[in-house]
């Protein structure tokens, strides 16, 4: 396990330490009225952890603490190592942006699009383009997810058994298989909805590398980067690590233990999906963040070029338009107003629209279990946050955060 510790004094890195304190005693308010279980906070500049913060209970009932090797569910987190995954096979030339999915999923070549009608009976068009790998790492394929309720393509998904995972026993083939079988919600290319793309580009890797995708991640990512603690599940000598989970109660938004969503992080499952599914420690995601932030290498281990680092985390939406111009304006893990999207990343392209302190071009994502992250390339910051409430969008949590990380920039 890597051991964490504050590396810099706030004043040696450009920060104002009382300012610094502000985060913690903030966050503490969400535990102390009921409305969070327990959080763990980190901030790192240049490279050194500036900050390190954990308040309240990894497990409510057992009065079990937040404890720095406390284990989480990172939910959607996982696709930015989906996405990394991937790009280092483009780079090793197994794929064009360009190429059509169906050449390494062949059911994705009969696709048809929704065009009108209901989820009883809707009505449909052939694809004007193939949907291509490019269209994958943007979520502007056309899929969704079945828990947005906002669409009757959305209902065919939950009526085919996806909502908040596969049915059981499906592994991520059939589930690819099972999703061309459904229509897009709008041609390839035309629209961004937040969906399973990350999944289906974890079947592409599988396709591409001949191995599963947990495999990849474990010998092409997590241990070259020293990420010993995260995996697609818990094993029974680490359970009692892993925080308990969490929703908020309707009428006071108390946090309330929610058993029911809790089964797949403690046990094997036949499916490792692409856009979530991990479970991790705030000491290996910050070592992925520091990758990231250092343009794909960490301590002499280089997953990507600085180039194609680079060229990810630029706004990839056609005409350079935020989410809220060209996307759905349905659930998704980032704001909309000022925010663009990359390859697997939200991207600031104008922090007065997107109305928190912020950077241009900072790149970012979170989970549906409240967790998130965010990399600074301007002022080379990543900060982290991580804690167990579902879903992540009960309370403000990451622009308060970045709110009182940036204002206690004094340099």
């Amino acid at each position: 396990m890597t051991e964490l510790k504050v590396e810099a004094e706030a004043g040696e890195v450009g920060f104002d330490a009382k300012r610094l304190g502000r985060i913690d005693s903030h966050f503490a308010r969400y535990v102390d009225d009921g409305r969070l279980p327990g959080w763990l906070i980190l901030v790192s500049r240049a490279g050194k952890i500036v900050h390190l913060g954990r308040y309240g209970y990894r497990d409510l009932e057992s009065g079990a603490p937040v404890e720095w090797d406390t284990l989480f569910r990172v939910y959607s987190m996982t696709k930015p190592v989906t996405v990394v995954a991937a790009m280092m096979l483009y780079e090793e030339g197994a794929f064009e942006l360009k190429d059509p999915v169906s050449r390494f999923i062949p059911s994705f070549g009969d696709v048809r699009v929704y065009r009108g009608g209901s989820a009883l009976k809707p009505v449909t068009e052939p694809l004007r383009e193939p949907i291509k790998i490019w269209h994958l790492l943007t979520h502007t394929a056309g899929l969704t997810y079945g828990f947005h309720h906002a669409h009757p393509v959305d209902a065919l998904y939950r009526a085919a058994g996806f909502e908040w995972g596969p049915p059981a026993g499906m592994d991520l083939a059939a589930c690819c298989d099972a999703w061309a079988s459904l229509p897009l919600l709008f041609q390839p290319g035309t629209e961004w909805n937040y969906s399973v793309a990350t999944d289906v580009l974890g079947r592409v890797i599988e396709v591409v590398s001949g191995i599963s995708l947990d495999r990849f991640f474990a010998e092409r990512i997590l241990e070259p980067l020293g990420m010993r603690d995260t995996r697609f599940w818990v094993n029974e000598a680490d359970a009692g690590r892993l925080a308990a989970f969490y929703s908020p109660q309707p009428e006071t938004l108390r946090a309330v233990r929610n058993d029911a969503m809790d089964r797949v992080a403690r046990h094997p499952h036949a499916c490792c999906l692409g856009g979530d599914g991990l479970v991790s420690t705030a000491a290996d995601y910050h070592r992925f963040t520091q990758m990231l932030l250092r343009g794909g290498e960490l301590d002499g281990v280089r997953l990507l070029s600085n180039r194609t680092l680079r060229y990810m985390t630029r706004n990839h939406l056609p005409g350079g338009v935020d989410l809220e111009t060209f996307g759905r304006p349905l659930f998704a893990e980032t704001t909309f107003d000022g925010v663009g999207f990359g390859l697997g990343f939200s991207v600031v392209v104008d922090p007065v629209a997107n109305k928190v302190l912020s950077s241009l071009g900072e790149f970012a994502w979170g989970g549906a279990a409240s967790t998130a992250f965010w990399v600074d390339p301007t002022e080379d910051i990543t900060a982290l946050l991580f804690t167990q409430l579902f879903p992540s969008s009960t309370h403000p949590l990451r622009p308060q955060l970045r709110q009182l990380v940036y204002q206690a920039l004094v340099d």
